[in-house]
């Protein structure tokens, strides 16, 4: 069965740079993530219904839902429920996938005040298991050719 919508293509970065993961690192673009992420944590605790560990819990499996709307997302952008044919695009997986990512960072910040750091820490550690020594070379050098389909 042949796809009826090509899978887009990823946002490339220019040539020669990594993002930053510090914690403590704000670009134009992410306005201050982790001060973003601490906003929000703050906000749901004002809001919540629920404290201590029930309300990490429910962080947790809020992320449960998150992924389910990507699978969503997916299956509209992709067209394949015959009964509503394409009801997503592209976009619309990419914004649900953030939903995702800042849904694990608040829950995340929910477990830890030192959040930034830790995911930090992590992120170093999984790119030095799986790129190797030289991960910033591996990272630009799969960046510059186009995903296999």
């Amino acid at each position: 069965m042949s796809d009826p919508m090509p899978i887009p293509m990823p946002i490339q970065s220019p040539p020669g740079t990594l993002p930053s993961l510090s914690p403590s690192s704000s670009s134009p673009s992410s306005g201050g993530l982790w001060d973003s992420v601490d906003g929000l944590h703050a906000w749901l605790n004002t809001h919540s219904t629920v404290d201590g560990r029930e309300a990490l819990l429910l962080r947790v499996l809020k992320l449960s839902e998150e992924v389910g709307e990507v699978a969503q997302a997916v299956i509209g952008a992709t067209g394949q429920n015959p009964r509503k044919g394409t009801t997503h695009s592209w976009d619309d997986v990419g914004a649900e996938l953030c939903d995702v990512a800042l849904t694990a960072l608040v829950a995340l910040r929910s477990l830890t005040p030192d959040a930034g750091e830790v995911f930090t820490r992590h992120v170093a550690k999984v790119a030095a298991r799986s790129l190797g020594g030289d991960a910033g070379a591996a990272g630009q050098e799969r960046r510059a050719a186009p995903p296999s389909r």
